[in-house]
């Protein structure tokens, strides 16, 4: 429909302005498109579907204005709401890839995985026989995802085997769980927020209460390294529990201020210390989250400076089931920092033994730029890491994670828990006083 409209609308134009000149025509670009696509469909050497066709001409220009505007099929938006709401149709794995391997992180607690025995550094060779390297991780992901009720089958590399494992497996609805928690020694509570989905707050709440019922809590040590951010709504929901007044964020569209959040009285989280870890994979919403404690005077950022990606994506409905997220805002931090190619400097910076090959928002081609100088975090603290800094490639499991982590193989989480530690016993002298 579109093509053949803009096509009869370039052809009526052509004819009714037949003063204006055609390349200043408004409607030239429909009109390329219009030829280009009947070119196609009659001098291709195949036949060309013209669904198809549009389908990447659509993908191809809202792609051109950001890495992360995009146009989503009716079977990649129903994969994406599946995520923000967090379930989906599969075995329930997390994986990624290392040393050119799709290597699992960790199988979902109640997952067909754990149920097989599937286990934390198995390597996964293939899927349905079908090999998987050299294949996007986005796409091998989409390979172990279906229908609850089908089945799907794994090759599997296991350290210590000589032969290929084979699984079978049978997929499920797997809820996804966003945030974890435990209680470390000195009644500090471990926090880890992997992303922000619709669920997000209330398990925030839920992980916080149970703590509260076991001890009392004193500290938090708040862990969104690897957070790939998520829903911002859901962002400040978290934000609000830790903060009893002040800014959040504002977000500002094409230069004029849209809309300016700020936080409301009673947070679960609002009267102890905090100390949050992040790294350059802390990205998006989990940055606004740090901005926003760290503006407002409430918490200790520790780690790297994070991914730099400070817009907003609004989602759209579009016919036959499809989508398109498109960037339609910047966000700040209360103070008026600007995120976006620049990052959350952190108060202290863990300095790598060897510089780290990371990329960051900057580095993505035709990334938004930033609109102002880099900047520096005053009074930053420098903490050398040793040259063997464990984890968190990948984070250790957190019911994995030691009573007292301070001194463990996982530096940034030593060095952050040391941290909310003595702050807890500064804060035990203040009342004192």
């Amino acid at each position: 429909m579109l093509a053949i409209v803009a096509f009869a609308g370039g052809a009526a134009t052509a004819r009714l302005a037949g003063a204006t000149p055609e390349a200043e025509s408004p409607y030239l670009p429909f009109d390329q498109m219009a030829r280009a696509l009947l070119l196609v469909e009659h001098d291709y050497v195949d036949p060309a579907q013209r669904e198809k066709l549009l389908d990447g001409a659509i993908r191809g220009m809202v792609a051109e204005l950001d890495p992360h505007s995009s146009y989503m099929n009716p079977e990649e938006y129903a994969d994406f709401l599946n995520d923000t709401e967090g379930k989906f149709g599969g075995i329930g794995v997390e994986v990624d890839i290392r040393d050119d391997e799709v290597t699992v992180i960790s199988p979902i607690e109640g997952s067909p995985a754990e149920r097989a025995g599937i286990l934390p550094g198995d390597r996964i060779l293939a899927v349905d026989g079908k090999p998987l390297m050299g294949i996007r991780i986005d796409r091998i992901v989409n390979f172990m995802r279906g229908d609850a009720g089908t089945k799907v089958e794994l090759t599997i590399g296991r350290t210590g085997e000589t032969d290929p494992l084979h699984f079978t497996l049978t997929r499920e609805v797997v809820h996804v769980t966003s945030v974890e928690g435990k209680r470390l020694d000195g009644g500090v509570l471990y926090l880890r927020l992997k992303q922000f989905q619709e669920t997000t707050h209330d398990e925030l709440l839920a992980v916080v209460g149970k703590a509260k019922k076991e001890g009392d809590v004193k500290g938090v040590l708040l862990d969104m390294r690897f957070n790939p951010g998520g829903l911002v709504d859901e962002a400040e929901l978290v934000a609000d529990e830790m903060l009893s007044s002040g800014g959040i964020y504002s977000t500002r569209h094409r230069g004029q201020i849209l809309d300016q959040r700020d936080a409301t009285p009673g947070g679960a989280l609002t009267s102890m210390p905090i100390v949050v870890l992040v790294n350059e994979y802390s990205a998006s919403a989990a940055e606004l989250v740090a901005g926003a404690l760290q503006d407002n005077d409430r918490a200790t950022i520790v780690g790297a400076t994070t991914f730099g990606k400070g817009s907003v994506q609004t989602i759209f409905d579009l016919p036959g089931g499809a989508g398109m997220r498109l960037t339609t805002m910047r966000y700040y931090t209360p103070s008026g920092r600007t995120i976006q190619a620049e990052g959350i400097i952190p108060d202290v910076r863990i300095v790598p033994a060897k510089r780290p090959d990371v990329i960051r928002e900057a580095d993505l081609e035709g990334h938004l730029s930033a609109e102002s100088p880099a900047m520096t975090r005053p009074g930053q603290v420098l903490v050398q890491a040793p040259p063997d800094p464990g984890p968190p490639m990948p984070l250790v499991r957190v019911d994995q994670i030691a009573s007292n982590p301070g001194t463990g193989k996982d530096f940034t989480l030593a060095e952050g828990y040391r941290r909310v530690v003595a702050k807890i016993g500064d804060a035990k002298v203040g009342d004192a006083k």
